[in-house]
């Protein structure tokens, strides 16, 4: 809406000249391109499509507030452009009564034109600082309210239409995806009461529920006024603050049953993979402890440590991830397999030290056995096979080694005896043969 330019005789200014014919005519034709400004728009306010949907009613809270002081701006605005229309009819008429107006007619128009005789009432001037039920403006004043009034009623109505233009398409379209992801989690046994996931789409349907209400009753309570302080009308933005943290919630959630997804593809293969470890285990044990078995008949005054069973928590454990398997409840299973996974594999290790520890006796037997037979293939070489020495002190080592139960530190020192025979009977072979050199024990001996 525009506003007239400086003009001769405004409020609170000393009379000016009465103007002549040229200027007079002058300031109809600014006047009268004013008021089609004005009429124009008014009538835009009018059929403005955010001030249909205001009227349509339902309003609550801030914009139910603001919505009303803004149609009591809008009927003040028609009263004043009603002044206005009469003020410049008149002026128009007095003007065409002569092609040349006498200084009566002259003095009139200046002062329809200039003057403060615009009378106005208290309500129509919308203004509580008027003591009394009139006031009188000048044309220029006159535009000055109607400026105001108008940009405090197009802001109500820019605002709310930019929130309602803005908000409700996409809540709709965030609430399409929340029945997409519904229907997925659905089909993967995501649901409230089973799964927290399922839980949080129940919250941000209701949130979204509530929320798309309160934005159709209350527009205005979304709306951020401009940081830079303009007064243009919709100087500001939408607050997207609580649709921003529900779209966030639900690609949480989305991301959370892709999560679920893979662990429905992946867990029937971690079953089966933790049955197999599992199952290894249990047959290291079970081989652990046969051999337990054998090493206490057959090696005598030796500490053989004791070899416990499969563990009964580690089977329960599989048993309870089966059963979330079998019921979907993926949330609780992938924990689980997890740490199934790394105390099956602890499990495992655990028997196979088991078995190491178990069969040590019998690992050092053989290697005494292997040590005797190696130096009894040294001496025959050097033909002395027939030493009786190394004939008795082999026969010893051989009782020692081949009876049950074997006493290992007895025929470790056996073995011992026969080798430092055997080296010393070999000296004076290579003494005549020249040196060689001899074969190492399992000790690193000579």
């Amino acid at each position: 809406m525009g506003v007239p330019g400086p003009c001769p005789g405004s409020a609170g200014r000393q009379p000016a000249p009465v103007p002549d014919r040229e200027e007079v005519d002058r300031a109809l034709a600014r006047l009268g391109a004013e008021y089609e400004a004005i009429e124009t728009s008014l009538l835009a306010l009018q059929d403005h499509a955010g001030r249909r949907l205001l009227e349509g009613g339902g309003l609550s809270g801030t914009t139910k507030e603001r919505w009303a002081a803004a149609e009591r701006s809008i009927t003040v605005l028609w009263s004043l452009f009603d002044t206005y229309t009469a003020a410049l009819t008149a002026a128009r008429e007095l003007r065409a009564r002569r092609r040349w107006p006498s200084p009566d007619d002259l003095a009139e128009l200046s002062e329809l034109l200039y003057g403060s005789g615009l009378t106005v009432s208290g309500e129509a001037a919308d203004d509580s600082s008027v003591d009394g039920p009139q006031e009188r403006f000048s044309l220029e004043e006159l535009v000055a309210r109607m400026n105001g009034l108008y940009a405090r009623s197009l802001d109500v109505i820019v605002a709310a239409d930019a929130v309602w233009s803005t908000l409700p398409a996409r809540i709709d379209l965030l609430s399409a995806e929340l029945r997409r992801t519904r229907s997925l989690a659905h089909s993967v046994g995501v649901r409230p009461g089973a799964h927290p996931a399922g839980d949080d789409l129940e919250r941000i349907t209701d949130e979204l529920a509530r929320l798309r209400d309160r934005v159709i009753a209350d527009p205005l309570a979304f709306w951020v006024s401009s940081s830079t302080g303009s007064s243009a009308p919709g100087g500001g933005r939408p607050d997207t603050g609580r649709y921003d943290r529900a779209a966030r919630a639900l690609e949480d959630v989305r991301r959370e049953i892709e999560a679920v997804l893979d662990v429905r593809q992946d867990a029937e293969r971690r079953l089966m993979q933790l049955r197999d470890v599992l199952s290894r285990a249990d047959r290291t044990l079970t081989e652990a402890r046969q051999a337990r078995g054998e090493v206490l008949a057959k090696i005598a005054a030796s500490e053989v440590p004791a070899v416990s069973g499969p563990s009964t928590a580690l089977y329960e454990q599989l048993a309870a991830a089966a059963e979330y398997r079998r019921r979907a409840q993926w949330h609780r299973l992938s924990p689980l397999l997890e740490s199934l996974e790394e105390r099956a594999e602890e499990e495992l290790h655990r028997a196979r030290e088991s078995l190491t520890a178990v069969t040590a006796p019998l690992a050092v037997r053989a290697e005494l056995r292997g040590r005797l037979d190696a130096y009894k293939a040294k001496a025959a070489r050097h033909g002395m096979a027939g030493d009786p020495l190394l004939l008795e002190r082999y026969d010893v080592a051989r009782r020692m080694l081949w009876s049950a139960p074997c006493d290992l530190r007895a025929a470790e020192q056996a073995v011992w005896r026969y080798q430092q025979a055997a080296a010393e009977a070999l000296v004076p072979e290579q003494a005549e043969h020249g040196p060689e050199e001899p074969a190492r024990d399992g000790r690193g001996e000579k």
